[in-house]
């Protein structure tokens, strides 16, 4: 296909920079954390292992963006502007990790609504359920995704250099947003506001407390999820306004360029503000610093 020339806007090259840097970041983070749940048996636990299941799909998403962002901008710098099989592989990639992301969210919703709701049933507490759920999940994510390649839905954008299905009116923009978006965000909602009315309820009533301070604790444990949630959510609002925008005017020429560079910067806050939340994350970090700073005084003394 021939090349087509393309006006190279002054802003391309600092937001590219700037998403390579976000995505680069939230890389790293999602590896370290990984590594600490898997090197440190006090984070062999359930919990940590859907923590885990979160960082994982986390990682794969931001290398996914990554790998899309380099290629941008390698193809600014050099104007090339053409489609090829990388480039509708890389978009597959995107929307089969983001789909695992999202899921993650609701699978830890789900394993806090168990515990509340139906502490006697072991088996759907255990850790071969949890790694079923998220296999399936995964296995989901891939097949699911499928459908945009099969359909030829995936077109190149020569003015955001990548290629993603075209905002407009269309069943596999209406798919993706239901499938990847609304269904498991809606989950996480509506688990967390079960559990709310559950735990308001079980006040009234004649409880033990140990009971309630459970409840309590899970309910809490699912209103960190909701928050990183509500932080994707709100951070990638230029996405979705475009998305809306679209079902009646076309969308602004670097539509994706704009949008992309929101979702990245709440990857990496999302990967923050999970560290902060994750106590056993803190605990062994916390550890290994005091040994560090312990051994420099002994050192120093």
């Amino acid at each position: 296909m021939p090349a087509t020339t393309v006006f190279v806007e002054s802003w391309f090259l600092p937001i590219e920079i700037i998403k390579i840097v976000c995505t680069f970041l939230t890389s790293v983070c999602c590896a370290i954390y990984l590594c600490i749940i898997l090197l440190n048996k006090t984070c062999h636990t359930l919990p940590m292992m859907l923590t885990a299941n979160t960082c994982a799909s986390t990682l794969a998403f931001a290398c996914s963006m990554l790998s899309t962002s380099i290629v941008t901008i390698q193809n600014d710098l050099k104007q090339i502007y053409y489609q090829d099989l990388l480039c509708i592989i890389q978009c597959y990639a995107a929307y089969v990790t983001v789909f695992w992301l999202n899921y993650s969210f609701s699978i830890e919703a789900i394993y806090r609504y168990v515990i509340v709701m139906y502490p006697a049933r072991l088996f759907f507490l255990t850790v071969k359920f949890y790694t079923i759920i998220i296999c399936l999940s995964w296995i989901c994510g891939v097949l699911c995704a499928l459908v945009f390649p099969f359909l030829g839905d995936i077109v190149y954008n020569v003015d955001n250099q990548i290629c993603q299905i075209p905002l407009r009116l269309s069943f596999s923009l209406i798919y993706s947003v239901l499938c990847m978006y609304l269904i498991p965000l809606s989950v996480t909602m509506l688990i967390y506001c079960r559990l709310v009315h559950y735990v308001k309820q079980m006040s009234k009533r004649v409880t033990p407390i140990y009971v309630i301070s459970r409840a309590q604790r899970e309910v809490r444990m699912v209103r960190h999820t909701v928050l990183l949630v509500m932080l994707f959510i709100l951070l990638g609002t230029p996405y979705t306004i475009f998305i809306v925008l679209s079902f009646f005017h076309s969308a602004p020429q670097y539509h994706f360029r704009l949008a992309y560079i929101s979702i990245d910067i709440s990857l990496l806050l999302m990967v923050i503000v999970l560290f902060y939340f994750n106590e056993p994350l803190k605990t062994v970090v916390k550890k290994k610093f005091r040994r560090r700073t312990n051994a420099a005084m002994t050192i120093v003394l």
